[in-house]
């Protein structure tokens, strides 16, 4: 099975550190967030997969192919048209077969096999309280009704959450190709879920599959979150002379870590430096330098510098902060 992953997005609420990396190659729990995806869907039996760039999409690409050997096609979405016209720029390497689209910018746990071992078509979805910031699935008799995106009056709080499992992709691409032909967009965008909808209306049954765990990693606090989960998780153990962990942490083994209380929920990247600190909830991300500091709730940017401060900081790529 193929797994399609569109990661184009410029990941406009993570600035500053999308400035210079595309979000999907932001640190969390000691890899990028599209280094999570690709390990979820390999060990759930995925031997292909689609990577729709944009972006600074060729750190994307040197990051897969330097860390996985399966199958990988990229292409790359020059103009950002929306998650359907993304999808679309794939259909050269869809076949008849069902394929499993996974969004690139969130995390999710989930059961890959027994959502593709149905014999309809199926989508995630995820109660939440704000329906209307979301895509929404409307059910009947067990089946999706409508999908309507960001709805004002919305009738179901199931949000779509970015999972979607398709046993017949080229009706799917059928029905975005004439959305783009007939410059069909809602919000200004041609919309995954607006081809979807047409599907049902041409008869697909496609079913809802809820999702447990959805981790946004979207803004800053909700990468804090996610990064804090993923840890918790985790099953690293440290033994640093001059350091005291307090799990869940993950330290990367290429970092340079002295005279430092690290943790709980702790990301440090590989070949960044740290001395004298306090770093708790935080992610410092690769070729950082964090010394004399007291940090909490933060993020540290690839390659930028903190020496000497006491405060919340959410630095981007190749700053420099010195509190005299």
């Amino acid at each position: 099975m193929r797994a399609i992953i569109p990661v184009a997005g410029i990941g406009s609420r993570l600035r500053p550190h999308t400035n210079t990396i595309p979000k999907v190659m932001l640190s969390i729990a000691g890899k990028p967030i599209i280094g999570h995806i690709m390990d979820k869907i390999i060990s759930e039996g995925i031997t292909e997969a689609t990577i729709i760039v944009g972006y600074l999409g060729d750190l994307v690409i040197e990051y897969i192919q330097k860390n996985y050997k399966i199958k990988v096609d990229f292409i790359e979405q020059e103009e950002r048209l929306g998650l359907g016209h993304a999808i679309y720029l794939s259909k050269n390497t869809i076949s008849n077969d069902p394929i499993l689209i996974i969004l690139g910018d969130t995390i999710f746990e989930i059961d890959l096999k027994k959502m593709i071992n149905q014999n309809y078509s199926a989508i995630g979805v995820h109660p939440v309280d704000d329906a209307k910031r979301f895509g929404i699935a409307e059910i009947e008799n067990g089946f999706i009704k409508s999908l309507v995106e960001k709805p004002e009056n919305p009738k179901s709080n199931l949000a779509i959450v970015g999972v979607y499992y398709i046993q017949n992709p080229k009706l799917l691409i059928e029905e975005l190709e004439k959305n783009i032909l007939n410059n069909k967009k809602t919000k200004n965008e041609f919309q995954l879920t607006d081809a979807l909808q047409q599907l049902i209306e041409r008869g697909e049954k496609i079913l809802p599959f809820e999702i447990e765990g959805w981790y946004d990693c979207g803004k800053p606090e909700t990468l804090i979150s996610t990064n804090e989960h993923l840890l918790r998780n985790a099953k690293n153990h440290y033994a640093i002379p001059t350091v005291i962990t307090i799990p869940p942490v993950f330290i990367s083994p290429k970092a340079v870590v002295k005279n430092s209380v690290i943790g709980p929920n702790v990301t440090i990247a590989e070949n960044t430096n740290i001395a004298n600190c306090i770093i708790k909830n935080s992610i410092i991300n690769e070729g950082a330098i964090v010394k004399n500091s007291v940090l909490e709730h933060s993020i540290i940017g690839t390659n930028a510098i903190v020496v000497d401060n006491f405060r919340k900081i959410n630095i981007g790529d190749s700053s420099e902060l010195e509190f005299n």
